[in-house]
């Protein structure tokens, strides 16, 4: 097989593109690093389409692998012919490898290989070829033996029977048609287990739907529903269509004496063999497809989570609302250092509301506070309401949002957390993530494991290796995209850069607090096993502002610097004018790109990136995105009510819609069908989670906490 050519046509991309691609992976080489910093090599393949090349190389490499040994081993048993060599080389997938192999593969002892050692081989064979011309049990009059243990003419044709039916499920062509004919023509359905029993699946305790139809959270959650012993779950093969297209294969002449008995046994060989099997390797396709659907929203969406706008320069009040034991406070100044922490009284039971306004109005005087960032766990609405009021008794301008603290109690009670805070209890160092999710909440949130962070749909039913590595790219691929400040980030934000790996990220912290801060990139080579190959795929993301090279706080990467300094100079500027934003209209200045870059001996595609990076030094790219509501008075559930007109924030999409926030404290539902007025398959077509959109309430039951809106003004 050629690898490069299925890679080339199953992403559509050209053959060189996919050939540089494979060659920079197997040096060793990071895909962010690939996407930002090989452009040429790669004709600009994203970082996207570079994982999903590199999975699909492990896969068809691993599938490489398997061929040879499955080779090796019909070899060694003296059975392969050049006719199933050349099928086994040509097979596109693990299944049709295990189809070929499933006659040549050692098995356990089967009915078929008792009958084969009671000498009934010979009996199946006659059978098989159908040319007998009086009765089998005639026949099989001959095979009758005390001494092999069989007993009468009956459990002669019985055994024979047993080796015709392992020969047809064996047989690899009649699998493969078989299982396309249940993916295409089957059902899939599912029961309750109990009658009556009240659950939340009761949608699917009388359902059934076909298998190519079946939607991927549909099968997720009947996959759930049977884990948790509410379902039985079942595929409906068309079994009619099954047997007759088997006896077709089978049975050839119209000999009466053997008729009846294969199809008995093509019978017998679908129903006890065959069904079986076929139906648990369509349940894991099925399961499989729908978990790289889930996993392929999931870091979509948690792309956006990571990617959403930090709000800079802002002193920040934490507050992670309780009721018994208090809401726990910590203000954090414009970079992130907590500098002050506390705990109020304003909810239930105690309700200690002017003691509570009293403490707040002296930390908002005293550290300047001008956003306060409230969780949405329990107890925020009664403390929205609090801090509501309060705003209207200040002075001075003070805003609020609520914010997602998914994962904020995992992070408070990591070894991380207590590291970062070991004087703090878990409600300090909550209320101090709370607050700096809102500053910079990619910094924040690569502390948190990404599961954790509540904008999938049945992340926790996935295969773990599977999601973990998603989700693993997509916190590489934001934080690369960003890049980091090298003095100020920390161990658990370096660890995601290109080429960093933890003990290197944590040995960056510790170098820097024995030396002092970094003032060029080169000094990254002294820290301890942070080599030359590491240093090259992670210099471009790595930032120092007021270093001894400007280039430094730019993404230009090292290797370009002589070619971004010939630039510079070239059109009659100085190193120096980067950092004075003197350079905004420097791409104007170039005439012919193609020269200059051949001038400066780089590529097109590098000279128009450093071109860009120097007329905008580090440009933040999530500077793009919507930033979050900022509120300063409360809206209840209550005071909803049908055609009201909002604005919210989108929460989490899913395979059947959106989850918008719109400020009082249940998020509503805005149905695929009501996002747009243009067919969409997926609702990722039109909408992402961090989307500021405006929406219409449709329907609200306070009783069951259910809010549907619509997006169609």
């Amino acid at each position: 097989m050629d690898i490069i050519k299925v890679l080339q046509e199953e992403l559509q991309i050209r053959y060189q593109q996919a050939e540089a691609a494979v060659k920079l992976i197997d040096e060793g080489n990071t895909i962010p690093f690939i996407a930002r910093y090989r452009k040429e090599a790669t004709g600009a393949l994203n970082d996207e389409v570079l994982r999903n090349l590199d999975e699909r190389l492990k896969y068809l490499r691993n599938l490489e692998e398997k061929k040879e040994q499955v080779i090796s081993s019909i070899r060694e048993q003296e059975k392969l012919t050049p006719e199933l060599e050349a099928q086994i080389r040509a097979a596109m997938t693990q299944v049709a490898v295990d189809d070929l192999y499933r006659p040549y593969r050692p098995k356990r002892r089967t009915r078929a290989m008792i009958a084969k050692e009671k000498g009934l081989e010979p009996l199946a064979d006659l059978i098989a070829l159908q040319l007998t011309k009086e009765p089998v049990e005639q026949l099989a009059k001959a095979y009758v033996s005390e001494e092999k243990g069989v007993a009468d003419e009956k459990e002669a044709v019985a055994g024979a029977k047993d080796i015709l039916a392992e020969r047809i499920s064996d047989n690899a062509q009649y699998r493969a048609w078989i299982r396309r004919a249940t993916m295409e023509q089957g059902l899939i359905s599912s029961s309750a287990k109990k009658e009556g029993e009240e659950s939340v699946y009761e949608m699917y305790y009388q359902y059934t739907e076909s298998i190519k139809r079946c939607a991927g959270h549909r099968i997720l959650a009947l996959n759930r529903g049977e884990k948790e012993k509410f379902l039985t779950v079942k595929v409906e093969a068309p079994e009619e269509n099954i047997l007759r297209y088997l006896e077709k294969q089978t049975i050839t002449k119209n000999n009466p004496h053997t008729t009846w008995i294969l199809e008995e046994v093509a019978a017998d060989s679908y129903n006890r063999l065959i069904g079986p099997s076929i139906e648990r390797e369509i349940r894991n396709e099925l399961t499989e497809k729908a978990e790289s659907g889930a996993i392929k929203v999931f870091g979509k969406n948690l792309e956006q989570v990571l990617m959403q706008p930090p709000i800079a320069g802002r002193v920040v009040l934490g507050w992670d609302p309780a009721f018994r034991t208090g809401c726990k406070l910590a203000v954090v100044d414009e970079t992130g250092k907590v500098l002050d922490t506390t705990v109020i009284f304003p909810t239930a039971p105690q309700n200690k509301v002017k003691e509570s306004k009293e403490t707040l109005k002296e930390l908002i005087k005293k550290y300047h506070v001008s956003l306060i960032s409230v969780g949405n766990g329990t107890a925020s609405r009664e403390s929205e309401m609090v801090i509501v009021e309060l705003l209207k008794e200040l002075s001075e301008p003070v805003q609020y949002v609520i914010v997602n603290e998914a994962g904020a109690s995992v992070y408070s009670a990591s070894k991380l957390a207590t590291e970062e805070f070991p004087n703090f209890d878990v409600g300090q160092r909550s209320a101090a993530s709370i607050a700096r999710r809102l500053q910079d909440p990619l910094a924040e949130l690569v502390k948190i494991d990404p599961k954790a962070i509540g904008v999938g749909q049945y992340q926790h039913d996935m295969n773990e290796k599977n999601i973990n590595e998603a989700l693993q790219g997509v916190v590489e691929n934001c934080v690369n995209k960003v890049g980091v400040d090298l003095n100020t980030a920390s161990a658990s934000l370096l660890e995601y850069i290109s080429g960093i790996t933890k003990v290197i990220a944590r040995n960056i912290v510790a170098y820097r607090e024995e030396n002092g801060a970094f003032t060029n990139r080169r000094q990254l080579l002294k820290v301890a096993k942070l080599g030359p190959k590491a240093y090259e795929q992670c210099a471009g993301f790595m930032r120092i502002s007021g270093g001894s090279n400007p280039l430094d706080c730019t993404s230009v990467h090292p290797e370009s610097y002589e070619a971004a300094e010939a630039l510079l100079k070239k059109l009659g500027f100085q190193p120096e004018d980067i950092t004075k934003g003197s350079l905004k209209e420097l791409g104007k200045k170039i005439h012919d790109y193609k020269k200059m870059a051949a001038e400066l001996n780089v590529g097109d595609m590098t000279l128009q990136d450093i071109v860009k990076e120097l007329e905008k030094p580090a440009r933040d790219p999530r500077e793009e995105m919507p930033k979050p509501i900022l509120r300063t008075d409360v809206l209840e559930m209550k005071d909803l009510t049908p055609g009201m007109i909002l604005k919210g924030t989108v929460r989490n999409v899913i395979d059947f819609g959106a989850f918008v926030d719109i400020g009082v404290h249940q998020d509503g539902l805005v149905h695929i069908s009501q996002i747009s007025d243009k067919y969409i398959k997926h609702p990722m077509e039109a909408v992402s989670v961090g989307d500021i959109v405006e929406v219409k309430v449709l329907q609200v039951d306070v009783a069951k906490k259910r809010i549907s809106l619509t997006m169609k003004l």
